[in-house]
């Protein structure tokens, strides 16, 4: 029984693997296959469905890993009636398009820290999409009861979460602690892992603390420099709720590559245009 590919997505995305599924979304013409045939390329080179065969489904395959890498979609035209096409066997006189969609694991958040503002960002990120974990040492602030979504907590020591936890490039982290010390031990411990991002809530008084500190214990520069201190997007928050949806922002932006196209523009500019 052939398996399904919405089904093999959801399998390859609870395993935090990346695949790119290729659609035929427009069809001219007589062409091998049907609107909407799917296949979907895996992060391993091997596939799933079929949109066609021939020297089409090798252009998209070849196309599926750049998707896969930038994550990034695009769309492929084929013109059947090329003659380069009829040499490789695919002589139907048709066109189509053909959609080619990156599939990506579920953003895991490790938040650091359950006050306020890890409330805030954890039930924020987990409509945005994402799944989240929760690390602090009070059992009283790390419980179901304060954060009902998340999808594992520990309570107990932070030490026991750097010896479980292990991120990845689809991995976040977010380091708001009650204190200095709590900060800058899971920082030291965060900067010599693979996740993707590292953020951290301070002032720079605090945060020029931390990174020399960790600088004269020999952790090297790049290693700091890719954390972003103070945590979360300009946008001039002050409420805990504010603060979360600043942070949540900025992880929004780092996942999606630095896009960087305004939303809005002024009345006026958009009239000249």
């Amino acid at each position: 029984m052939e398996i399904d590919v919405f089904d093999e997505i959801q399998r390859l995305r609870q395993q935090g693997r990346k695949a790119a599924l290729a659609t035929i979304v427009q069809i001219r013409g007589s062409v091998p296959s049907f609107q909407s045939a799917k296949m979907l390329i895996r992060d391993d080179g091997s596939t799933l469905g079929s949109v066609g065969g021939g020297c089409v489904e090798a252009e998209v395959w070849t196309a599926a890993q750049d998707v896969i890498r930038e994550e990034k979609a695009r769309v492929m035209s084929f013109d059947l009636t090329d003659e380069s096409m009829a040499e490789s066997g695919l002589i139907c006189g048709g066109k189509l398009e053909i959609f080619i969609e990156p599939v990506l694991p579920t953003p895991k958040i490790v938040i650091f820290g359950a006050g306020h503002i890890a409330t805030q960002v954890s039930k924020i990120s987990t409509i945005a999409g994402s799944q989240t974990t929760i690390v602090d040492n009070r059992p009283a602030y790390a419980n179901r009861e304060r954060f009902p979504e998340a999808e594992a907590i520990y309570s107990e020591s932070f030490e026991q979460a750097f010896d479980e936890i292990v991120p990845t490039e689809n991995t976040y982290v977010i380091i708001v602690t009650r204190g200095h010390q709590e900060d800058q031990n899971v920082l030291r411990w965060a900067v010599q892992t693979n996740a993707r991002y590292i953020g951290m809530i301070g002032s720079k008084r605090k945060i020029r603390s931390i990174t020399e500190q960790l600088a004269s214990e020999g952790i090297a520069r790049e290693r700091l420099e890719r954390v972003y201190m103070p945590i979360g997007l300009d946008i001039g928050a002050v409420l805990p709720e504010e603060i979360a949806v600043a942070i949540v922002a900025e992880l929004i932006h780092n996942r999606r590559a630095g896009f960087k196209h305004p939303l809005s523009k002024k009345l006026y500019q958009t009239s000249q245009t």
